[in-house]
Formats: C-alpha cells, sequence, structure tokens
C-alpha cells in the first residue's frame, strides 16, 4: 500500500513539474536562431534579443487563451495535489478520491484546450505577426510542447487514479 501511494504522489508531482515546465519555458516553437513559447519570441543571431507578446500582437486574445488555460491548469494540478493530501487523513476508509480527481481531470481538459489551442492557431499567429515571425516558418514544436501533451497524459491518468483509488488503512 504505501508503494501504491508513494507511486501516486510521483506521479502526481511530475505531472506537476511537466504542467510548469510547459508554461514557464520558452520552446513551444523552435528553430535555427530562434525559440518562441507563450510570452515571447526571441532570436538568437549573435546574441538573445526577445520581444515579450502584448497587446500590439495580432492574436493576441488568443495567446492569452493559451496562457490562461496553462496557468490554470498548473494551479488546478497543485490543488489537487493538496486537496489529496488532506483527503488521505480526512477520508473514511473505503471512500474515493473523488474531489481530487475531478480537480485534476479539469486540469486536464485545461492543459488539454491550451494545447489544442495553439497547434489549431499557430499558424494563424505567424503569418499574421510578419515583424515577430519572420525568420520562424522553418521551425519546429518544442520540447515545452511536447511537454504540454505528455503532461496532459499524465493529468489524465492521475485523475482516473484517484477516480478508482479507495482509501485503505
Amino acid at each position: 500500500m504505501l508503494v501504491l501511494l508513494a507511486f501516486i504522489i510521483i506521479f502526481h508531482i511530475t505531472s506537476a513539474a511537466l504542467l510548469f515546465i510547459a508554461t514557464i519555458d520558452n520552446a513551444w516553437w523552435v528553430g535555427d536562431g530562434f525559440f518562441a513559447d507563450v510570452w515571447k519570441v526571441c532570436f538568437t543571431v549573435n546574441s538573445t534579443n526577445c520581444t515579450d507578446i502584448d497587446d500590439s500582437f495580432a492574436y493576441y486574445s488568443t495567446m492569452q487563451a493559451v496562457q490562461a488555460s496553462m496557468i490554470l491548469s498548473t494551479i488546478l494540478c497543485c490543488i489537487a495535489f493538496l486537496i489529496f493530501l488532506l483527503q488521505l487523513f480526512r477520508l473514511k476508509q473505503g471512500e474515493r478520491f473523488v474531489l481530487t480527481s475531478i480537480i485534476q481531470l479539469m486540469s486536464c481538459l485545461c492543459v488539454m484546450i491550451a494545447a489544442s489551442i495553439y497547434t489549431d492557431r499557430r499558424q494563424d499567429i505567424h503569418n499574421h505577426n510578419p515583424e515577430f515571425y519572420t525568420l520562424t516558418a522553418e521551425g519546429t514544436y518544442g520540447y515545452s510542447f511536447i511537454l504540454a501533451w505528455v503532461a496532459f497524459a499524465f493529468t489524465f491518468i492521475s485523475g482516473l487514479m484517484y477516480l478508482i483509488l479507495r482509501k485503505r488503512k
């Protein structure tokens, strides 16, 4: 039982770490001499020159939706972990961790929404912001984008684990 509990805790912490890295790090779209994320676009010709994504940016509301969804997903994942720890000591024997599961599945939904929006709208964002994305046409999705999708899978699996899990002695 202790091994299962340790696995669940490590799995949840890993999910949260993936969400933090995917949200903070700047590698959603990468290529030779540039990297971009949901916060800024950087070029590394001789030195790193970064431009923050602000309201002068076309499709700024789309980027704000991605930013908000990723932040909300990270916050919900952390809240789910705290609620799991509270329920671990407060639930009666045989009850399920339903509240933790619901919050973790909401986190899963938020990261899926963010990654889906970015996947769908990336081309439009790049085409309508030529001053930021002129050199980024030959790029590929970066590791932060991939980590967001991996975090989606991890939060989904942990949400299902919490739903199935019953408290034992």
